[in-house]
């Protein structure tokens, strides 16, 4: 369904009892949330969670935002790095406040947030700018922002950055999604290369954006350094990372569970840039056990009258 907020039309899809605890997913750089996989979805709605997920803007099925500079990404990524200022059509405050109003037009007062990647940070600056609506925060492989502890390797920037040989040739545009998460993906969880061409491809044929997902990009570079919003931050905060993420590296989840107070920062080894199937129901686990201490944290605070 498309749900208008903050301006811009939000693809949502609602998952469980409309009775049950709201749980919203964020995902990621130019992700879909198709690539919360249904498996994952369905554990946490077992679990009893009312499940969330919704195409960020300007991916997938959500609107697009239109920006009449021409967009130079090396150049760009070049000044974010020497913490000069960069022109962006929006920020990842305006993806806070696109969720935020996501909530607000479902008629959910307070929800659990789960981010991964930019998901994460977006998730991050939810909690920072609307703490009303967040129960609990889980960032998943994200970062603060902080350009000495976010650098990913050559490799991984390089592969990120490369386009596929025919962007309008879906078989071409899955075999470059494919290398790319050979790059970034779990070692200690390979996927079967036939999986990953599945779930590509039913994310290539649903939508494939590559000027949104650059825009996207953009945002992440213009919003600088967070860390100091970040301990701004009260909601109950997991932090998890995985020791082979190249992409945004473990010195990134070190630096957000740091910067949140009373973060508890759990890391997987093996895990890289990814959501493999294999650490799927670890992941749950961990969503559902911090997102129970939550509501347990903040029933006792009402006792008290605190809440």
């Amino acid at each position: 369904m498309q749900i208008s907020a903050n301006g811009i039309n939000l693809e949502v899809e609602d998952h469980g009892s409309p009775t049950g605890e709201p749980l919203l997913l964020i995902m990621g750089l130019g992700m879909q949330l198709v690539a919360w996989q249904p498996g994952f979805v369905a554990s946490l709605v077992a679990r009893g969670y009312r499940v969330i997920r919704f195409d960020n803007r300007d991916v997938g099925r959500s609107g697009r935002v239109r920006w009449h500079q021409t967009l130079h990404l090396p150049r760009a990524l070049i000044k974010g790095s020497l913490g000069l200022r960069v022109d962006a059509p929006y920020r990842i405050d305006d993806m806070a406040d696109d969720a935020a109003g996501l909530l607000a037009a479902l008629q959910v007062e307070r929800a659990h947030i789960v981010g991964a990647s930019l998901g994460g940070m977006i998730a991050q600056m939810l909690a920072v700018r609307h703490p009303a609506r967040v129960r609990s925060l889980t960032s998943i492989m994200s970062g603060t922002g902080n350009r000495l502890r976010s650098l990913p390797s050559w490799r991984a920037l390089k592969a990120l950055l490369s386009r596929p040989d025919d962007p309008r040739d879906v078989d071409n545009v899955v075999e470059h999604l494919v290398r790319l998460f050979g790059v970034i993906g779990s070692p200690g969880y390979p996927v079967a290369a036939g999986l990953l061409r599945r779930q590509f491809r039913r994310s290539v044929e649903r939508s494939y954006d590559p000027a949104g997902t650059a825009r996207q990009l953009l945002a992440v570079v213009a919003s600088g350094d967070r860390r100091k919003a970040l301990r701004r931050i009260v909601a109950p905060t997991l932090v998890i990372h995985g020791a082979a993420d190249v992409l945004v590296p473990l010195a990134a989840g070190r630096d957000t569970a740091t910067n949140i107070a009373g973060a508890r920062l759990e890391i997987i080894e093996g895990m890289g840039h990814d959501l493999p199937q294999a650490l799927l129901p670890r992941l749950v686990d961990l969503i559902a056990t911090h997102c129970a201490a939550a509501d347990a944290q903040g029933a006792r605070g009402q006792d008290r009258g605190l809440g």
